[in-house]
Formats: structure tokens, sequence, C-alpha cells
């Protein structure tokens, strides 16, 4: 199952705060070999959806993005100003 570092539940619930609603996330689904995956704001998980919660982060994972993902550790960085990047490296 994906994993999340310290940096990237921060990251996420940064970003989560946006959402209106509780319990929402950040949503990773799997757009296909030639483009890879796409992150979104999303209020609640898809009903096949994975979700990964790590210190009060929640990261909805679509189905296919979860198989493909199963052995990675989610990280991100966060800028000076306020931009994210995240990068997907190998479990331990």
């Amino acid at each position: 199952m994906l994993t999340l570092t310290e940096n990237a539940a921060t990251a996420v619930k940064t970003i989560t705060a946006q959402i209106p609603a509780d319990g929402g996330g950040l949503r990773i689904r799997d757009t296909g070999p030639q483009t890879g995956f796409e992150l979104a704001l999303a209020p609640d998980p898809e009903p096949l959806d994975t979700v990964v919660e790590a210190s009060g982060a929640r990261v909805f994972v679509d189905e296919s993005a979860s198989v493909a993902l199963d052995d990675r550790v989610l990280d991100a960085e966060i800028g000076d100003d306020g931009s994210v990047r995240f990068a997907l490296g190998l479990a331990g």
C-alpha cells in the first residue's frame, strides 16, 4: 500500500485545508502509461478508492493507481513560495 512521509502528510493537509467539507483529501488517479497520475482535491473517496491516512492527511488512490503504487512512498517538498512538489520513491 502507498505510504506517506511526514512531509507529504503535511503538504496534503495544507492543500486539503482548501476543501470546505470535512473528510476531504487528495485523490490520485491513474491516467494511463502516457500521462501517469493525476492529483486533484476531492471531498470524498470514490467507491473503489483505497484510503491512505497518515498524521491526519487523507489520500484517495483509485483502483488502478493503487496497484501501481503498492510499494511506493509519497514524499513532498514545500517551497518558500508555498508551492508543493510531490515525488514517488520505493518503500524501504
